[in-house]
């Protein structure tokens, strides 16, 4: 009941998190559209344009003032929630699926770390990124938005780095996304909405605005409209192990990160022209060099690989692993007699060695009744009970277990190289079952 409840819990938080996400998000892309699109011939005295639309069925007039009305209205709508709802959610997300179990989800198999410690670190990196960043801006580099972009992106690829090397795959990928998400919400709350407030009491008060404070609040609107394709594939990149369960995983997120921040920077000037429509071509070609190079390396033969190792042995899980308890581990080889031996033949490994190594290491969890306490059901839907199961989904464990070996989570079953050598082998020979 426990693994339902979570199960149902992250469902609610991750759903509010891409409801608000899509909120934030979809404003800033409507108001970077509306500006670039604003009638500016032969304005109305006071504005800066204006802009007609139809949409749902009616005819919308908009107008953008140079400065402000000449009465300030009753009622002023101002965007935040939105953004302060979105990183609300997210932290309750990372806090649900990363912080309550961390050494499954969060800490990479075998690492030396304890959980508490790698929350210390997710937690954080969130606070030490937001300030780096805001000093940052606030130097001499913030008059010079070129260089500080780019220094930004190498900060930001250097944390992606060092997350690799001490959390999982995914629990880097979107601590990176946290950290990013961090500063988008701290720009609104910290130093936009500030701006916007004292724009406001100054035209109130009939006095002139200070022009430092909307040039600051600029600067940090466009840096989050350019950040907001970056998190966007961060958001669903846990779906995609090919990405985050790379031995390069950062340099494919450093690579996706340009790629979508020139298709940005296309749609935020194409209003002036389209001299930068062949970024649109370069990311798509850009996206299949990423496919390409970080393809899985091509797989042996059946009979070379069966013949690398003499024997394969590997250790029953353990009654505590399967009932409860269950604690990531480091894959060593057997030291003691092992209850079941899979040897290698020239003709390459049967089924019946790779059925016995799925249900040791993997229909714990993957099952129609889970033996694992963290699942109430099989996660994906992916169940490996029968053989008929294991075949269609071959090309799914060949993925996840021997490609980019995400799987099993945080090796809490103990699959050795050598077990996943065996089943890739198996795969390669066309997965028979017979």
């Amino acid at each position: 009941m426990e693994a339902h409840l979570l199960e149902w819990l992250n469902l609610s938080v991750r759903w509010v998190h891409m409801i608000t996400g899509v909120a934030w998000i979809g404003a800033s892309f409507y108001f970077v559209w509306l500006e670039n699109n604003l009638n500016r011939v032969n304005p109305k005295s006071g504005l800066a344009g204006d802009l007609w639309a139809i949409h749902g069925g009616g005819i919308y007039h908009l107008e953008k003032y140079k400065l402000a009305p000449p009465t300030m209205p009753d009622n002023l709508h101002w965007f935040k929630w939105e953004a302060y709802f979105t990183w609300m959610s997210g932290i309750a997300l990372l806090c649900v699926v990363f912080y309550s179990n961390p050494t499954l989800y969060l800490l990479a198999p075998g690492s030396t770390l304890s959980g508490p410690e790698g929350v210390a670190i997710g937690i954080g990196s969130l606070f030490i990124g937001w300030f780096i960043y805001s000093f940052l801006c606030d130097s001499a580099l913030g008059k010079r938005p070129a260089l500080l972009g780019f220094i930004l992106f190498v900060l930001i690829i250097g944390a992606a780095y060092g997350f690799s090397k001490v959390f999982s795959g995914r629990g880097a990928y979107l601590h990176v996304g946290a950290i990013i998400g961090t500063i988008m919400v701290g720009n609104v709350f910290r130093i936009i909405m500030p701006a916007q407030r004292a724009l406001v009491a100054a035209i109130a008060e009939n006095r002139t605005p200070d022009p430092a404070l909307p040039a600051k609040g600029l600067l940090r609107s466009r840096h989050n409209n350019y950040f907001t394709l970056p998190v966007l594939f961060i958001m669903i990149s846990n779906h995609f192990p090919s990405t985050y369960g790379s031995q390069y995983n950062w340099l494919i997120l450093a690579g996706i990160a340009v790629l979508a921040v020139l298709v940005r920077h296309y749609f935020n000037t194409r209003h002036d022209s389209h001299k930068f429509a062949w970024t649109l071509p370069v990311a798509a070609v850009g996206m299949i060099c990423l496919a390409y190079v970080s393809g899985p390396k091509p797989m042996s033969s059946a009979p070379e690989v069966a013949k690398a190792p003499a024997a394969i042995e590997y250790q029953p899980l353990p009654e505590t692993a399967v009932g409860g308890g269950l604690k990531p581990a480091e894959a060593k080889p057997a030291e003691a007699p092992a209850t079941a031996q899979v040897k290698a033949s020239n003709a390459g490994p049967g089924f019946d060695k790779v059925h016995s190594v799925i249900q040791e290491r993997c229909a714990v969890c993957h099952s129609a009744k889970p033996t694992s306490p963290l699942f109430s059901a099989a996660p994906a839907g992916v169940m490996l009970d029968t053989p008929e199961q294991i075949r269609q989904n071959a090309a799914r464990i060949q993925a996840q277990a021997v490609a980019t070996q995400i799987m099993p989570l945080g090796n809490i079953t103990q699959m050795t190289q050598q077990e996943r050598d065996l089943i890739g082998a198996w795969i390669v020979q066309g997965a028979p079952t017979n």
